[in-house]
């Protein structure tokens, strides 16, 4: 195999414009150069020194395309999502928490008991490897947390879109790291949640504050600073979601608040129930902080992303018995019942303000905050 000694930048015609790459396959590395996605020595090589070491297990040493997982007839459940999120490292997180996270709580409120994740990789020729190792041991710690395993997985490198070796060249901002995850889970036993057995007179509840991550990243891109630190969210509900519902609670539906925070799974769940929602400013979880850091941004914490809070409705004998069972775990500790489901027409969410007043709370139109996960 020829040595490759540097790689000339995508779209620049200037020779001068390159960077240290990779002598041999075994050597170490300190960036991503486009051979490392030809599927040749170099894949291998990545492969094999840093995504094996912290995620391997029986299914994922096979190095197949696809993985074989024990199924004994229970109802698989099935999800895929990808993350874009920038920078790669903020406050709370990375992509990487933030793809293992993601994909298992999409399998969690669905009563899923998360099984098996696939990992998609997307590196922007010029990667800091250091930087790639972080964001893998990030992945393996929630992966970890979570309590699954990745069992296959794909990496793909893409050519460099910016000169290489500038002085924020080490920026987690800097280079692109793109990821895909899909993921698989058993349905639990006796366990139906559906947006279609929400009545009016349920209950609407949170598993805790409101638009930590959101803020977050806006905060980290801004440089901005804050008398106390906003932190991202992002977290593995899977284990704090089936205590809630091993202990037999009467829940009819959940979701997590991602993109488009409360507000949309709220207007979602009234266009498709025809219902309203009034909500109780007074109630919602929302840390100072992130109320000052909402205020100055100008945006409304009920639209802004959470990676680690669930939307519950349930019953209104119930409520209280769940919120008592969120608070158990210390994911859920902020837990409260914040609102309940109305019949009024036409279907809308009402926030009725600490002063006496109330207003329409709006789904925002498109994305206020691009690449937030």
């Amino acid at each position: 195999m020829t040595a490759l000694t540097s790689n000339r930048v995508a779209g620049s015609n200037s020779t001068d414009e390159t960077f240290p790459s990779v002598l041999t396959p075994g050597s170490a590395i300190e960036r991503i150069v486009v051979a490392h996605g030809g599927g040749g020595e170099l894949t291998a090589a990545l492969v094999r020194e840093h995504f094996l070491p912290r995620l391997t297990n029986k299914q994922l040493e096979q190095l197949s395309d696809s993985a074989v997982l024990p199924w004994s007839g229970e109802k698989l459940v099935f999800t895929t999502d990808s993350y874009v999120v920038t920078p790669i490292e903020f406050p709370g997180g990375d992509i990487g928490r933030l793809a293992v996270c993601g994909t298992v709580n999409d399998l969690a409120v669905m009563g899923a008991k998360p099984v098996a994740l696939s990992l998609g990789m997307i590196l922007e020729e010029g990667l800091p490897v250091m930087l790639l190792d972080r964001v893998v041991a990030s992945i393996e710690a929630a992966c970890r947390e979570a309590g699954v395993a990745i069992v296959t997985g794909d990496t793909k490198v893409i050519e460099s879109r910016q000169p290489v070796g500038g002085p924020s060249d080490e920026s987690s901002m800097a280079r692109g790291l793109f990821i895909n995850t899909a993921g698989v889970g058993t349905l639990l036993p006796g366990i139906s949640l559906d947006v279609s057995r929400i009545s009016p007179g349920d209950a609407v509840l949170v598993s805790g504050t409101l638009a930590e991550h959101g803020l977050t990243i806006l905060a980290a891109r801004e440089g901005m600073e804050f008398e106390s630190s906003l932190t991202s969210d992002a977290a593995p509900l899977n284990h704090m979601i089936a205590s809630v519902l091993g202990a037999g609670s009467d829940i009819r539906f959940m979701r997590d608040a991602t993109r488009g925070g409360i507000a949309s799974v709220l207007a979602d769940i009234c266009e498709l129930r025809d219902v309203s929602i009034v909500l109780e400013e007074t109630a919602l979880p929302i840390t100072p902080t992130a109320r000052h850091a909402a205020e100055l941004f100008g945006l409304d914490p009920l639209t802004i992303a959470n990676e680690g809070k669930v939307v519950i409705v349930t019953s209104a004998s119930a409520a209280e018995a769940v919120v008592n069972q969120l608070r158990r775990h210390p994911l859920g500790q902020n837990a409260a019942i914040i609102g309940r489901v109305t019949a009024e027409q036409p279907p809308l969410v009402e926030l009725r303000t600490a002063a006496g007043g109330s207003r329409i709370v709006q789904r925002p139109y498109g994305e206020e905050l691009p690449r937030i996960c």
